[in-house]
């Protein structure tokens, strides 16, 4: 192997500096999910699970009120959860009914969103998530910001990419590294070390919040367990300064090995839990994550699935521009924010299309990141 040069050693260095840093930057409130109309912004799935092949049924907006599988109870607090009263019957193809929803609008670059939950699904065969995708699945990228499986007790983290794109050992994060190629079937995935992350400890320590800055400097996602959140989270403020919240447990910073505006397109969010499937589902994943024997959701719900379900006291969407539309000029090493409304689908699809626009879009913003990457380059080599 040739040793690195010393101009690439200190370009690689000061990519990782700039990638660290957080410039005292507001975000401002651009979309609150919360209270009695928390269900108004999202879409309902209505279909069978065919993304991740899990055994369940993710029902419509219809059928989950009916069902009460997705309503906010007495305290405000949005409640999404796993049928638990139904004896699902041995057959062929056995479904339980749960939800997933996604957000109408999605956020381009320069957007921050903070998800704070006091409980998260969590059992045998329970396979809960809170994550982002583009509206061309996977060609958009995804961002998974809470996902765990079975009785796992800590949260993992992970970006999904086209190939590509990888993650290398040097990124500054507080999160253990663990697969580092971003187009995988696991993706590049950061596991979190903080204590009570996610399911049984997460919910007797409070819950606790998460923040993902999705930006063309990166992706980076922050989590605070109950007792550690920021006061600015906990004081419903509608400007938010991240340049105190310190090291991300996750970091994803565009680099030469992953420009991320060439991966990602504007976002929506996501909830859902599905049951078994495709990770969760695995004999020895599943073994090894807790559970015992087989994964399958057939039998008497309770007390199977008395845990699966999330209590969120609210989900928002913070820009660095102006609401719902940014035009301002960008501001240190963000971006300015687009908000757009979404016509009512289902969002993920498993033949995804090509779209010119998209691909034109792409391209704009990996100009605006390399024109970046290109002038520390230029500095450096005037030094």
């Amino acid at each position: 192997m040739i040793p690195p040069s010393p101009l690439r050693r200190s370009l690689a260095l000061a990519l990782a500096m700039a990638a660290t840093l957080t410039p005292a930057v507001g975000y401002n409130l651009s979309r609150d999910y919360s209270g009695a109309n928390f269900f108004d912004g999202w879409d309902y799935y209505g279909s069978w699970d065919n993304l991740t092949l899990s055994e369940v049924w993710w029902l419509n907006q219809t059928e989950a009120t009916a069902e009460h599988l997705a309503y906010v109870n007495e305290a405000g607090k949005a409640i999404i959860r796993v049928d638990n009263t139904t004896n699902v019957p041995v057959s062929q193809d056995p479904r339980r009914n749960t939800i997933r929803i996604t957000s109408k609008d999605s956020y381009d670059y320069g957007s921050l969103w903070v998800f704070d939950a006091t409980h998260l699904p969590y059992g045998c065969s329970v396979w809960p998530a809170f994550w982002t995708k583009g509206p061309l699945w996977p060609d958009d990228g995804e961002i998974d910001i809470v996902e765990g499986i079975n009785l796992m007790s800590s949260n993992q983290m992970a970006i999904h990419t086209l190939d590509g794109c990888t993650t290398n050992k040097n990124i500054v994060q507080s999160g253990s590294l663990g697969f580092t190629n971003c187009s995988a079937g696991a993706g590049c995935t950061v596991h979190e070390n903080k204590a009570n992350s996610f399911g049984e400890g997460f919910a007797n320590a409070g819950g606790g919040v998460w923040a993902t800055q999705f930006d063309v400097a990166g992706v980076f996602i922050w989590f605070w367990s109950r007792p550690d959140v920021p006061a600015a989270l906990t004081q419903n403020q509608t400007t938010i300064d991240i340049s105190s919240w310190g090291t991300p447990s996750a970091s994803y910073p565009v680099s030469p090995d992953c420009p991320i505006t060439k991966y990602f397109t504007p976002q929506q969010l996501v909830i859902d839990i599905a049951l078994c499937g495709d990770w969760a589902g695995v004999d020895s994943i599943y073994q090894s994550s807790g559970c015992s024997g087989t994964c399958g959701v057939t039998g008497p719900g309770s007390p199977a699935y008395d845990n699966a379900w999330f209590e969120i006291n609210y989900v928002r969407a913070y820009t660095t521009g102006a609401v719902p539309t940014a035009t301002a000029s960008p501001s240190g090493s963000t971006s300015t924010a687009t908000v757009t409304s979404t016509a009512s689908g289902s969002g993920r699809t498993t033949q995804p299309q090509q779209n010119q626009s998209s691909g034109t879009r792409r391209a704009a913003r990996s100009a605006g990141a390399l024109g970046l990457l290109g002038a520390m380059l230029g500095l450096l080599l005037l030094a």
